[in-house]
Order: structure tokens, then C-alpha cells, then sequence
């Protein structure tokens, strides 16, 4: 919803409100030999490093305009990294039309406003299943910024630079900011769903689900990808080379896998048709 001069929020001080956005992405993929789940995990490693993962967050920070205070990063043994980004604000003379426009953000080519009293971070986490041959790769991104915009205009972004099977999102306000009259206020824009600020073509490739509570300022919506490619979850081989009864054996684990990551409990398998949505 744009807001337009007539309709903005005069506020008594600083917007006090604590915007957070976590963003959590999973890819799975099958690595039958210990071979290739060794050459996975060294490949997530080298595609998703703490200078990789760097740019990405500098890169959020451009989109919601923030200057950057301080980077910390760690690549770890055996695996995985972490990078934190500090950022504060300049001052702020005008509060953009577009603020809070819910339609999605920008990719890394344009700066929307600055921010203060915030950070950014991300944790990597490639693990794997020690009987069935499934490997998975999380990365958790945090956003969490205070003041006029929200977190939210990064997520097209951070969609984009991640190869994403499952995503979990959550959107909440917490805290309050005081109006002239003092009067406290605990949100100060419209929304109904985290879904307002993704593409539609992303949505359109993905199966998702909204668990908000309102009254509390709390959102959450996970996404699955709609279509399945068996070669897509293979590691240096395509499905031809595989037995039919293998590849369908397969295609049962990595279902299995991506339903109990997507719907957040242990499912047999073959259960799968059937399941209550």
C-alpha cells in the first residue's frame, strides 16, 4: 500500500519499531556413495563461502539502503560459514512514496532508504542423512531493521540468489513507536501475507502455505516447488543411468525428504498420497 504525505504516520521521534525478516532456503539433493556426498558438500562449500555469502548481505544492504558498519565472516571445518553485517542510518529528510508498496522489491541496482539499529546475517548449514542418501544445505538470513521500511523488500532478491527446493519466510513487528499525541502504535503498515511481496512467477513455481497470527504481527509462509525433476537431485548423473525401480526408489526418498522439511513432521515413507493438507 503506498502512502501517500496526507496519510503518513507523523511519529514523536525515531520509528522505534523492529522490523525482522527470517528467510530460510533448503536444497536437496541424493548422494548415494560417500564419494558424491563428499563432492557435494565440498561444491556447496565453494558455492556458498563466507565471501560469497558476503556479497549477497552487501547486497540487501544496498536494496534497503543501508551503510555498512562492520562485517564479520568465518568459513568453518568441516563445513558451513557464517556472516554478520552491522549497518546504521544517515538521516532520513523524506520517507519514499514506494515504502511501503507491496509489490516485490528490487534486485541489487537501486538504494530505497536508510536504516538504523540493524543487522544482517546468515548461517549456512550442509548436513546429511547417514542411511538413506539424502544430503540437504540450509541457509538462514536474518534481517531485522528498524525505522520506516521493512526487511521485505530484500526477499525478491534473496529468492533469486539462492537455488531453492523449500523456503520458509517470517515477517514480524515487534516493540512500538509512539505517535505525536503519544499514543503507542505497534505496526505502521498494511499487510496480510509475506506472499504480497514475491514475484508471481515465483509463486507460480511454488506450492505455499500462510500460517499468520494477526493480532500478534506474526507471519510465516513456506513454499515447496511444484514440479519434480528427478535429474535435478542428482550429483554428476543423470536418471538414465539408473534402473527404473532404482529411480523411482529414489524419487520416493527425496519426496519424503522435501514433504517433512516442507510440512515440519516425520512422514513413513509411501504415505505421501493421501496426506492430509
Amino acid at each position: 500500500m503506498k502512502l501517500t504525505p496526507e496519510q503518513r504516520i507523523e511519529l514523536h521521534g525515531f520509528n522505534n519499531l523492529t522490523k525482522s525478516l527470517s528467510f530460510n532456503m533448503y536444497d536437496i539433493c541424493y548422494t548415494k556413495t560417500k564419494e558424491e556426498r563428499e563432492a557435494y558438500l565440498e561444491y556447496i562449500d565453494e558455492q556458498y563461502n563466507a565471501e560469497r555469502l558476503t556479497t549477497i548481505l552487501k547486497s540487501v544492504a544496498d536494496i534497503i539502503g543501508a551503510h555498512v558498519l562492520n562485517i564479520a565472516k568465518q568459513d568453518y571445518v568441516p563445513q558451513g560459514a557464517s556472516v554478520t553485517v552491522l549497518v546504521s542510518e544517515g538521516p532520513v529528510v523524506e520517507v519514499p512514496e514506494e515504502t511501503y508498496d507491496e509489490s516485490p522489491g528490487p534486485l541489487p541496482d537501486s538504494v530505497v532508504m536508510q536504516l538504523d539499529k540493524s543487522h544482517i546475517t546468515v548461517h549456512t548449514y550442509p548436513e546429511y542423512h547417514p542411511d538413506e542418501g539424502i544430503s540437504t544445505f540450509r541457509a538462514d538470513i536474518d534481517v531485522s531493521t528498524c525505522g520506516e521500511i521493512s526487511p521485505l523488500k530484500a526477499l525478491n532478491y534473496l529468492i533469486h540468489s539462492f537455488d531453492t527446493d523449500i523456503m520458509t519466510m517470517d515477517y514480524r513487528v515487534r516493540g512500538f513507536t509512539r505517535n505525536i499525541r503519544g499514543q503507542k502504535l505497534f505496526i505502521d503498515h498494511d499487510i496480510n501475507s509475506i506472499q504480497n511481496y514475491i514475484p508471481d512467477n515465483v509463486k507460480e513455481s511454488y506450492d505455499m502455505i500462510d500460517v499468520n497470527v494477526y493480532q500478534e504481527n506474526i507471519f510465516h509462509t513456506k513454499c515447496k516447488l511444484k514440479e519434480f525433476d528427478l535429474n535435478n537431485y542428482l550429483f554428476g548423473y543423470t536418471k538414465e543411468k539408473l534402473h527404473p525401480d532404482e529411480a523411482e526408489a529414489i524419487t520416493e526418498r527425496l519426496t519424503v525428504e522435501m514433504d517433512e522439511i516442507f510440512y515440519g513432521k516425520n512422514i513413513s515413507q509411501g504415505s505421501i498420497e493421501g496426506w492430509d493438507h
